[in-house]
């Protein structure tokens, strides 16, 4: 999550590959990488929860650019369709959730499980602001995505659409950044996941409540990337939700308006290709 898209902070590669912004041509990065990545992240548990969830952990991550299967800085999944004007394809991504003994909120309710979303993601080229390497570069992402709860027996949970405008660039000094504003958009499905009270769960500060589909959350993230030595990159994001005006801000649920989800992280690449990936 993206990280979920929809409603928590991507905590798997999602983060990393809107921190590292591209660097160089595909062309000229191995066509495959091997390593492992060890991040920490404070999030907030989902839009509008006034509770701050802590993760920290040391994964191993290969990253594969071939013409249409793609496993890389930006997508993992199948790249159909890539001109200079637009790209699409069709992937992955995911998010930890958190046991309703993390979220008072949430007391005796079921647990946010761990969230898998697949689907297309439409990517519009807008164009560059500078010239050469360093250009930055600005991209419409438009991702339609279903949600699946792998701690349920892969739950269907709803639909997802999260567009967002954003920007990368490199500079000068070896910095990369990026900087995008969204929203999320989700049915009443998986709304009612992360907002609806049940009858059953209902308390005398919890009355129940029906989620609607619509508005989840606006969302203003920003990375940084740094490659420190051939191997080894490091790696930190920041993002800010607000619920404001969202479907369901009325939901008893929602404690808070506005919340920060921040992290870092560090990756170290073991084993690359010779060969060259493909664009």
């Amino acid at each position: 999550m993206a990280p979920i898209a929809a409603a928590l902070t991507l905590l798997t590669t999602g983060p990393a590959a809107q921190a590292q912004s591209e660097e160089a041509p595909a062309s000229s990065l191995p066509l495959w990488e091997l390593g492992a990545f060890g991040f920490g992240v404070s999030q907030q548990a989902y839009p509008g929860s006034e509770e701050q969830l802590t993760r920290g952990l040391v994964l191993p991550y290969a990253q594969y650019r071939g013409r249409f299967l793609r496993a890389d800085r930006d997508t993992a999944g199948l790249r159909a369709v890539k001109t200079p004007l637009y790209e699409l394809d069709i992937g992955v991504a995911g998010s930890f959730g958190g046991s309703s003994d993390e979220i008072g909120a949430r007391r005796g309710m079921p647990a946010l499980g761990t969230l898998i979303e697949f689907g297309p993601r439409l990517k519009i080229n807008l164009g560059t602001w500078g010239e050469g390497r360093h250009a930055g570069r600005w991209r419409v992402e438009l991702p339609l995505r279903g949600v699946f709860d792998i701690s349920d027996g892969a739950a269907h949970r709803g639909m997802s659409f999260e567009p967002k405008i954003n920007f990368q660039r490199r500079s000068l000094g070896g910095w990369g950044y990026a900087v995008s504003l969204g929203a999320i958009v989700g049915d009443k499905r998986l709304n009612r996941t992360f907002y609806g009270v049940d009858p059953v769960y209902a308390l005398p500060d919890r009355p129940a409540y029906a989620a609607q589909s619509g508005l989840i959350s606006w969302r203003l993230s920003t990375s940084l990337s740094r490659q420190v030595s051939r191997d080894w990159r490091w790696v930190g994001f920041a993002r800010w939700a607000s619920v404001a005006g969202a479907a369901n801000e009325a939901s008893p649920l929602v404690k808070r308006t506005n919340g920060l989800s921040v992290g870092m992280g560090l990756s170290y690449t073991w084993l690359r290709s010779e060969a060259r990936a493909n664009e």
